[in-house]
């Protein structure tokens, strides 16, 4: 085979990097090498070369395969010097000059951090009622009788009122809003006669919002039947019919939640009464929302119906969730951001002490500052992530000849790599009896077609 050796090597690497390539091939520039080898003699200079490696060690090897192909082989040393073609760049700057890291193509991006940065304002607005006050200072033990989240639920519920997504959204832009709007048409469950199912009577934008209050800790579940025998628990066994689906929906209520294990109004009543007033009230939640809303305001000109894309519900409800868990671990002031100065609600407490921990204005505020950061960088993932780049055993060919087919899969897979990133790429499964052998490169070969069993697979 014809090789093209090249070194990117610095200091005293350069030095020895030149003694062992100048014993078996010929210089071709200062840092080129070109020559006819054997495998065997590649495979020895290869050994040599990593024998004597360092830190500033970098040799690439290519197999000039034709007139205008040649194949990266491997590499010794740095690989950050080459690109995965094993290119050289032409000059190099620590500066990002181009940002294209800066620029993605999802177009639900800026959709999936609104309603996560919204939602984070409301999600722990039921924190505010006296129970979950009273339990904080250790004065209530038990199961909640109604959790906090719907209580933030049914206060969002109360805000918005009979207004469509416009009207009310433009009540919370312009701040032309009081903690009283917050209160006056509360719907509390337990106590009041005949309360509503909220998801029947919220608008799309609301519904979604709502939506990701409720399930910011856990799904609700359909409770189970009422029977005389056996006491009502939530997460409980219970029929579900495929014709209840379509109103499935709509006609969650507050035992979805949690199932109250008392009907004592004198018991329900701190569930639904803030003597210490709600965290709309505080500039800082006023300033948020009103920026929030604004945004939102652009955006449900061009797609109001969120709640159908679960993709863009499974992500905001992601990113909620992450920094609500992260935020509510924090201790050191000096990592929080600042609220309210001696707000008297309370948010946690420090899980070994059990003194307070986070005011509730300020786990508000926090929460919704790292999930808008959880959502910004969702794009960002895949290129952060670790991953093995040019493992030799991915690219070992079968020695058995059963196996022969997966090398053939394979490389017709990385053949295409490139052009499915131009153009596209679609993937018919036929489901065939075949042997597929514990190794890499066959497992590869097992994950494509699991990947399109849904018959056909669109790569972008």
């Amino acid at each position: 085979m014809n090789v093209l050796l090249i070194s990117q090597c610095n200091k005293n690497a350069l030095k020895e990097t030149r003694r062992i390539l100048d014993q078996f091939a010929e210089r071709r520039g200062d840092r080129t090498w070109q020559t006819p080898i054997t495998q065997a003699g590649l495979d020895t200079l290869r050994k040599l070369l990593r024998k004597t490696a360092r830190k500033n060690t970098a040799v690439a090897c290519h197999w000039i395969r034709g007139h205008d192909h040649s194949e990266l082989m491997w590499v010794v040393g740095d690989a950050a010097q080459f690109n995965l073609n094993g290119a050289v760049p032409t000059n190099t700057t620590a500066r990002d000059i181009l940002r294209r890291r800066d620029e993605n193509d999802w177009h639900s991006g800026e959709d999936i951090l609104l309603l996560t940065a919204l939602a984070a304002l409301l999600h722990d607005l039921g924190k505010a009622c006296d129970a979950f006050q009273q339990r904080l200072k250790g004065k209530v033990d038990g199961r909640n009788l109604y959790r906090h989240e719907w209580i933030s639920l049914r206060l969002f519920q109360a805000f918005v009122g009979s207004d469509d997504d416009a009207t009310w959204l433009a009540r919370l832009a312009e701040g032309d809003y009081q903690e009283q709007d917050w209160l006056v048409g509360l719907e509390r469950d337990g106590l009041d006669g005949a309360t509503s199912a909220v998801f029947s009577r919220l608008p799309p934008l609301a519904a979604a919002l709502g939506w990701l209050v409720l399930s910011h800790h856990r799904l609700p579940l359909k409770p189970p039947p009422t029977d005389a025998d056996t006491p009502q628990r939530w997460g409980g066994k219970t029929n579900l019919q495929a014709e209840q689906l379509p109103q499935l929906f709509e006609s969650i209520s507050a035992e979805w939640n949690e199932i109250p294990e008392t009907q004592d109004p004198a018991r329900i009543a701190p569930y639904w009464q803030f003597k210490g007033g709600l965290p709309v009230s505080t500039q800082r939640w006023r300033e948020r929302a009103t920026k929030l809303a604004t945004r939102l305001q652009a955006r449900l000109q061009q797609d109001g119906h969120w709640l159908e894309s679960h993709y863009v519900m499974h992500l905001a409800r992601l990113s909620l969730m992450l920094a609500d868990h992260h935020y509510s671990s924090l201790e050191d002031p000096l990592h929080r951001v600042r609220g309210e100065p001696n707000y008297p609600l309370i948010a946690n407490t420090v899980r070994k002490t059990g003194k307070p921990n986070q005011p509730l204005d300020e786990h508000i505020l926090g929460v919704e500052k790292h999930a808008a950061a959880v959502a910004r960088a969702l794009p960002s993932v895949d290129s952060h992530l670790p991953r093995l780049a040019r493992h030799k055993g991915f690219r070992k060919r079968s020695s058995h000849p059963r196996f022969r087919w997966q090398d053939k899969a394979f490389d017709l897979a990385q053949s295409l790599r490139e052009r499915s990133q131009r153009q596209g790429f679609l993937a018919l499964t036929w489901r065939l009896p075949v042997a597929v052998k514990p190794s890499p490169m066959g497992a590869l070969c097992t994950l494509w077609p699991t990947l399109s069993r849904a018959r056909v697979l669109a790569l972008r």
